[in-house]
């Protein structure tokens, strides 16, 4: 005491300048877990509900799609921390206008801050693998917009970001040649790692090990890929880093790709990553073994800040993906069954996102894996249960307006011809569709309507077309 009451004012003021310096740079930034909250669903729990179900898997962080006011009112006062979301088509028009981005901040984050812990606003959702290049090149000017709205209105804890899919890189094997792509390194990527680096932000990024793995399964051993493998391991040959799997690597690839633009120090968030519990009989690996064993995993090496070869000992924040099975989302199968419950707000299997729980301790067995090989034979498309009849009309004509004479054998006279089941056409014409244009990206999904089985709907003369995996 006796030395501070001989220090001038500017010397004490120095002093404690110094200290909050020391003190906040030496705090821990402590691992969370949390998970994404999609609602491409219409038999979904309502938003009060689904807080109450994410509390019971012990997450403290969420991140929403949009600015849902529903949800961000059942999540105040909770002690969840929030990311919420700028729709992607508002990034072109905010970014050349300021009035706007404060108009857009003042209506879906001040009347909800801070009562509601909103801590990360993501601009858009894998922008540049999701919209034309002229929004990549409006994503890095929103998100300036957005930041300087926040700044105008007072809210300063809110970090702002973007979600990038692994498809920003050009190169990402061997970890330590990690490049991002050409057409987007110096227009998009180094204006939006300088924001990130300048406003102390994350690097938000989706990695997905499914994909891959299931790309290349004979390449790629899938205990790798689901943090099992014992006996293997990988050497980057650039790096000489060592990886025991397929997580790892790709979070570095990405890791290097920064460094190589100059901003080796950018934290990683983790936006998006899980496994699928189901899917479609033409896809891999997507069952409840595979995904609790991976996101159990996942949440087991998160939670113990083991970091990656590249960052040992950093913490990767993470949000898993995804809360709900969501029987609206558009794609292959998968896309449907990448949730923690199911709509019913049961569990699909055991999980805490705490971490407290040890994977040995999860005493359920889990139903053994089927689709761990390519599955071999015939498959069709068939009309979906429950689907709607008048939509279901409407992709019967889509279908059979194809060309190359798609529904011939459904029209009068033809030999699946039943004038009385209008929906034994649909499926004719979802198998015929499906097996003349899955070679160059048709589906077996028409928005729903849609489902593969194996089980053989010809009869008679009438043979229904199918796909041969």
């Amino acid at each position: 005491m006796i030395a501070l009451k001989k220090m001038g004012h500017l010397d004490f003021l120095a002093l404690l300048i110094l200290s909050f310096l020391i003190s906040t740079s030496s705090a821990k930034f402590t691992s969370k877990v949390g998970i994404n909250y999609g609602q491409l669903g219409n038999n979904l729990p309502s938003p009060s509900k689904s807080v109450e179900l994410i509390k019971s898997l012990k997450a403290k962080l969420v991140k929403i799609y949009d600015t849902n006011p529903k949800i961000l009112n059942s999540l105040k006062h909770t002690n969840i921390k929030v990311s919420i979301m700028l729709p992607n088509e508002l990034i072109s028009n905010i970014s050349s206008n300021q009035t706007l981005s404060d108009l857009w901040v003042r209506s879906n984050v001040q009347p909800f801050y801070p009562h509601t812990k909103i801590r990360y606003l993501l601009v858009g959702n894998e922008i540049i693998s999701s919209t034309d290049n002229k929004t990549w090149y409006n994503l890095v000017p929103a998100m300036r917009k957005i930041k300087s709205s926040l700044k105008a209105h007072g809210i300063h804890k809110v970090k702002v970001g973007t979600s990038c899919a692994m498809d920003v890189l050009e190169s990402s094997y061997p970890p330590s040649n990690g490049t991002f792509r050409a057409d987007i390194s110096g227009r998009v990527m180094k204006p939006m790692l300088q924001f990130l680096n300048k406003t102390r932000s994350f690097f938000f990024l989706d990695a997905y090990p499914y994909f891959p793995w299931s790309s290349d399964p004979t390449s790629i051993k899938l205990d790798y890929a689901l943090f099992e493998s014992k006996n293997f391991t990988y050497t980057d040959p650039g790096s000489g880093l060592v990886y025991t799997n397929l997580f790892d690597q790709m979070v570095d690839s990405v890791i290097f790709a920064m460094k190589r633009l100059g901003y080796p120090g950018i934290r990683v968030w983790i936006a998006e990553t899980g496994w699928p519990n189901g899917g479609d009989f033409d896809q891999i690996g997507c069952n409840i073994y595979n995904a609790a064993t991976y996101n159990r995993n996942i949440v087991k090496k998160l939670t113990s800040e083991s970091g990656t070869p590249a960052r040992p000992g950093k913490v990767l924040p993470s949000f898993i993906f995804s809360l709900y099975n969501e029987n609206q989302k558009p794609g292959p199968g998968t896309e449907r069954h990448f949730g923690l419950l199911y709509p019913n707000g049961s569990k699909i299997y055991p999980i805490d996102l705490s971490g407290e729980t040890q994977v040995w301790e999860y005493k359920k067995p889990l139903p053994k894996p089927t689709n761990d090989e390519k599955y071999k034979g015939k498959i069709w498309c068939v009309v979906a249960k429950g689907a709607n009849s008048s939509e279901v009309g409407a992709a019967l004509s889509y279908a059979c307006s194809q060309g190359n004479k798609t529904c011939d054998p459904v029209q009068p006279g033809g030999k699946c011809y039943k004038p009385e089941s209008p929906i034994w056409h649909a499926s004719y014409a979802f198998s015929a569709y499906w097996a003349q244009f899955k070679k160059v990206g048709g589906t077996c999904y028409f928005n729903g309507l849609a489902t593969q089985t194996i089980k053989d709907p010809s009869y008679g003369s009438c043979k229904f077309p199918s796909v041969t995996l």
